[in-house]
């Protein structure tokens, strides 16, 4: 299958779930963004992940689990977000034993996978299909920043039904610009509902 490498472009707070963040992962070529909504932990995990210099006083879950895979003589090759059902991503983990090439895979919550994808410089990997269903494509010129708060005066739910299609496109760039990604996937799935319809 012909996979494609996506890079963390970062992690932001979510502006409509308490609690949670959106990880931001982009498909370099097409410049594609797939955000993810993930947990308070799971961002931590991530960030402390990235930065390499940073180390916890005890070791987290994630930590823990890399001392096992290296001290079991397997290493991770790769992690691959394979699916997206009803927003939910699914992700496999690659592992392949050093000594004599046995390949092991993992089903993963995908936080958890590029939680330890990060400790290995593993690459992400995911699907056309998958950058289809939930990537968002931005092409934004440079403007004055709105003095209101995006996300208090974006339309949603119902209310995305009155708005002419024109209109979502330039809801959805915004709020991708804005980095209230729960919105924009919100906008996008009114987008493709109408299409779908259209067909």
């Amino acid at each position: 299958m012909d996979y494609k490498q996506l890079i963390i472009r970062g992690i932001s707070y979510s502006q409509t779930q308490s609690g949670a963040y959106a990880l931001l992962l982009e498909h370099e070529e097409s410049h594609i963004k797939l955000p993810v909504v993930i947990g308070n932990f799971e961002a931590q995990s991530i960030s402390l992940g990235l930065e390499k210099d940073i180390h916890p006083p005890r070791p987290l879950t994630h930590d823990l689990f890399t001392k096992f895979i290296v001290s079991t003589n397997y290493e991770l090759v790769s992690v691959i977000i394979y699916q997206i059902v009803d927003g939910v991503f699914f992700s496999n983990i690659n592992f392949k034993n050093k000594a004599n090439e046995e390949e092991l895979i993992l089903d993963a919550r995908t936080s958890d996978a590029v939680a330890m994808a990060v400790r290995f410089d593993a690459p992400i990997f995911t699907t056309q299909q998958v950058l289809n269903e939930a990537g968002i494509l931005l092409e934004l010129e440079d403007g004055a920043k709105e003095e209101e708060s995006f996300s208090e005066t974006t339309p949603t739910g119902e209310n995305l039904k009155s708005i002419e299609m024109e209109e979502l496109q330039k809801l959805l760039d915004e709020a991708v610009k804005e980095e209230d990604y729960d919105t924009a996937l919100e906008i996008q799935e009114e987008i493709k509902r109408r299409k779908k319809t259209i067909d």
